[in-house]
């Protein structure tokens, strides 16, 4: 058999442990490199320029994360499809499904990129800035040099779940990291060296992102690859693309409504901040305040979210082969691994949290030294379930059920969250802000466990023996 054809067999043969081990770890790198690609940004920016600069990357959040779902969209929903089609035997399919992807993220991120540019200071103005705030200003700095590399970082992006799914994880950690560590150099060079401030830092971002891309591109169009680009053979149909969007909406609604409550946390927190600590700018530093708290969140989530993605090609090649016995023993290996490292993000928040503002804003202001702290202290109160939250929610795509993957994905970042921001924010100012994430953590990872339980029961109701 030749070896790319025996990289997707392995799927359904070899050890659910080795596999998770060999998926799971370039995805945690995968998903961390882009975590980083923001994180490190925002340190230097803190650093290099000042604990305002980081209220103006706040504003810029929500519309980068609209550019994420689309790419999850497309990206996610075919890597879903390319596994699941693998496990059946359906090759030409899955290489139909990789064109249509590319083919999407080109698109979708041409015309974000147009629609940023012309209507850019409309847009940013939206996003829950105070009249003259100063963070405004450096937002709309940023925001329009990142918006030059948009189609490069959706596109690699997208395509890298691809590689993946076709059973090459190692090659999209290879770009990943290639990004990241240019990135990680290039910023203190334009920020430091040259002075370039904020657009230091987003010309950093976009440069690392295109070195990402061109890396991705060249293997999928290599004679390595289980599944290729075929760009001259590609003939556009509407049902792929129906079937990649169904596969892939959970995920896009989930960043999408990520990106709804980041616009509701702004213009809350903007609103609220200034009363609650007592400076005429409370609103901006409030703003820097809840950015340096996402991020350490986002460092956290970033390794589950790689188990996720890592755990996914072997649930879906599994489950299209009907070995269910091998689909519930990577599940529930995805389930610890995940919750190992929630819970130890959640000791490491609690017990030094000073030292990871400080990390963001060394000469940090009292009123924000005053609000940090505490602030992520308790946001981080029941994190040590989300992991079971987040790989919960893909099985149920796994399991051909996305309507419910849907739900419980907009549960938490919508139904639940999005109520309790504006009832505790209206009665408790800031701090009711605060405390809505854990408590909106708490109602989904309650529905989200009842519901998997009833999904378990059918999977072990259709169990075989499996050897492997």
């Amino acid at each position: 058999m030749p070896e790319h054809q025996d990289a997707a067999s392995r799927l359904g043969t070899e050890s659910i442990g080795k596999l998770l081990l060999r998926f799971s770890i370039p995805a945690i790198t995968g998903m961390l490199v882009n975590a980083l690609y923001n994180v490190v940004d925002r340190i230097f920016v803190g650093q290099g320029v000042n604990e305002i600069a980081l209220g103006g990357l706040s504003l810029v959040l929500p519309l980068m994360t609209i550019g994420m779902a689309f790419a999850m969209l497309f990206g996610v929903g075919a890597a879903n499809m390319i596994s699941m089609r693998l496990g059946q035997g359906r090759r030409q399919e899955a290489e139909n499904a990789l064109n249509h992807c590319f083919f999407l993220l080109i698109g979708i991120g041409l015309l974000m990129m147009t629609i940023g540019l012309l209507f850019l200071e409309p847009l940013l103005s939206l996003m829950g800035a105070a009249e003259g705030s100063v963070a405004l200003e450096y937002a709309k700095k940023y925001f329009r040099i990142i918006l030059y590399g948009l189609v490069f970082s959706m596109a690699g992006f997208g395509m890298s779940h691809c590689t993946r799914a076709q059973g090459f994880p190692t090659i999209t950690m290879i770009a990943m990291i290639s990004g990241a560590v240019l990135n990680t150099i290039l910023d203190p060079v334009f920020i430091f060296v040259f002075k370039w401030g904020v657009e230091g830092a987003a010309w950093a971002t976009i440069i690392s992102q295109l070195v990402s891309f061109i890396f991705i591109f060249s293997f999928v169009v290599s004679k390595k690859a289980v599944v290729r680009l075929k760009p001259r053979v590609f003939k556009p149909d509407f049902t792929v693309v129906k079937q990649i969007m169904a596969f892939g909406s959970a995920q896009f609604l989930l960043q999408f409504m990520m990106s709804a409550v980041q616009f509701l946390n702004n213009l809350s927190v903007g609103w609220y901040g200034a009363a609650t600590l007592g400076v005429a700018n409370g609103g901006d530093i409030a703003l820097s305040g809840m950015n340096i708290n996402g991020s350490i969140v986002m460092l956290i989530l970033m390794p589950v979210f790689g188990i996720n993605q890592g755990a996914q090609p072997i649930l879906g090649y599994n489950y299209g082969a009907k070995n269910f016995a091998r689909v519930l023993r990577a599940y529930i290996g995805a389930i610890t691994a995940a919750s190992l490292i929630c819970i130890c993000g959640f000791t490491v928040i609690q017990l030094f949290t000073v030292q990871l503002v400080r990390l963001f804003a060394p000469n940090g202001s009292p009123a924000l030294m005053q609000f940090v702290p505490k602030a992520m202290r308790i946001m981080a109160l029941l994190l040590p379930f989300a992991g079971f939250q987040i790989v919960s929610t893909n099985m149920f795509v796994v399991t051909g059920r996305p309507k419910i993957s849907i739900f419980l994905s907009m549960l938490r970042q919508c139904l639940a969250l999005i109520p309790c921001i504006l009832i505790f924010g209206k009665i408790w100012g800031l701090w009711g802000i605060v405390f809505a994430a854990p408590v909106a953590d708490g109602f989904a990872f309650l529905l989200t466990g009842t519901l998997i339980f009833f999904e378990i029961r059918k999977l072990r109701k259709g169990n075989q023996p499996i050897h492997t």
